[in-house]
């Protein structure tokens, strides 16, 4: 994306390759290609969402950048640092700027730690806070996410889902990061709670000046946290720009199905719902040309051998077509 703004988050064709061992003696027979060629970037105090099918590499995406998953090639630079250059020394004095909300409220939190003791390890770990301070900065980071006092003497199980999916915001809001990983951090609440959750969310990245990287594919959601959207498939990113871009102008196919599944609440409404054929290919033997072109209603011969890239639309749109992206002469 093209922006006038300071980029916090820089990530440069990004590809993670998973090994495929077969035989008596485990030689590689493949590799699977999780993420092959990601590009993007994002401003400092802004939200890029990556939003796709399961299986297109979307957490992936975000926990290479992370380093939580070593990238096969590819540059990531934060805050001016190119992360992949820094040794696991630096990359932990660095992780206090860089955390990530899991997916699951119940299975991320320790059952055997009460509230108190979650966030108070996060302090000491990267020494924040003196011992005696400590407890005040935690009742600080409850009231911040709705949560009470008392909620700190209290184990996880004696939670409610969004109340664990709070503890989890402020367990990574302790060690006072700038980029913040979601990973689908509201698809396993109820509808009612996850807009609690995503309200939560955006005032505190008003209020603390948080940067997004965010995952999901309910695009409802998508469209309300926001500010940039990137379409991924199959490892690549098919479709990127601004959030109102993406949703007033989707240009590629697979974007245009994508939010034609999307509900509209009023009856009298009514859509034409783009329904994909045939199941997302292995990412072990992906297809050549356009990835795509084996469920796009709209292939030419052209997309079944001719790799796509993305090319420049408007301002910060970009996508990866050859029927409705062609380069500007």
């Amino acid at each position: 994306m093209s922006t006038t703004e300071e980029n916090l988050l820089t990530v440069e064709d990004l590809a993670v390759y998973f090994p495929v061992r077969k035989g008596v003696f485990s030689q590689i027979a493949g590799y699977v290609h999780a993420v092959d060629g990601v590009t993007f970037d994002i401003p400092k105090g802004k939200t890029l969402s990556l939003v796709g099918e399961s299986g297109s590499g979307k957490t992936t995406t975000g926990r290479a950048i992370l380093r939580l998953i070593e990238p096969t090639r590819g540059k990531v630079v934060f805050n001016g640092v190119h992360l992949s250059e820094v040794d696991q020394k630096e990359l932990r004095s660095m992780r206090k700027e860089m955390q990530i909300i899991f997916q699951d409220p119940y299975g991320s939190l320790n059952p055997r730690m009460t509230v108190y003791s979650m966030i108070s390890e996060a302090l000491a770990t990267h020494n924040l806070r003196p011992k005696d301070q400590r407890k005040e900065r935690v009742m600080e980071l409850l009231e911040m996410v709705g949560l009470p006092p008392e909620a700190a003497n209290r184990y996880p199980n004696e939670f409610s889902g969004g109340q664990r999916q709070r503890i989890g915001i402020a367990r990574a809001l302790a060690v006072e990061p700038s980029l913040i990983v979601a990973d689908e951090p509201v698809s396993a609440l109820d509808v009612s709670i996850q807009a609690q959750i995503l309200n939560l969310l955006k005032d505190l990245q008003d209020k603390l000046e948080l940067t997004y990287l965010f995952i999901g594919h309910d695009l409802s959601v998508i469209q309300h946290i926001s500010d940039f959207v990137a379409v991924m498939y199959l490892g690549r990113i098919v479709e990127i720009g601004s959030s109102a871009e993406i949703f007033d102008n989707p240009v590629h196919p697979y974007t245009k199905a994508l939010l034609s599944a999307v509900p509209v609440p009023d009856p009298s409404v009514r859509t034409e719902r783009q329904v994909l054929t045939g199941d997302i290919p292995s990412p072990l033997n992906p297809p050549s040309g356009c990835h795509f072109h084996p469920r796009c209603p709209e292939c030419e011969s052209r997309c079944e051998k001719d790799a796509t890239q993305l090319v420049d639309l408007d301002g910060s749109h970009r996508a990866a077509c050859h029927v409705h992206a062609a380069p500007k002469s």
